[in-house]
C-alpha cells in the first residue's frame, strides 16, 4: 500500500544513509522500521503468541525437569 507521510529533515536524511548503507530501498527501509516499532507497542501480540505455543504443548510436568528445579531450590537460600 501506498501513503505519504511528513517527517522531519533530518530524519529523512539519516534514513536516507541507513538505506544506502544497509543495501534497501526507502520502502523496505520505512516497512521494516515501522513493523518493528508495531510489534514493541504490541503486548498482547506476544502475550497470544506465548499462549498458542503453551496451548499446544502437553501440560504434564516433565519428572527429569522436576527433579533439576527440586535440586536447585534444595540448594538455594531463601
Amino acid at each position: 500500500m501506498k501513503t505519504a507521510v511528513s517527517i522531519p529533515d533530518e530524519v529523512f536524511k539519516e534514513a536516507e544513509h541507513l538505506a544506502k548503507h544497509l543495501k534497501v530501498s526507502r520502502s523496505e527501509l520505512y516497512a521494516k522500521a515501522l513493523a518493528e516499532f508495531v510489534s514493541r507497542h504490541s503486548p498482547d501480540a506476544v502475550t497470544d503468541s506465548f499462549n498458542r505455543v503453551l496451548a499446544e504443548l502437553d501440560d504434564a510436568p516433565d519428572p527429569a525437569f522436576q527433579r533439576a528445579a527440586r535440586a536447585v531450590l534444595e540448594k538455594s537460600e531463601w
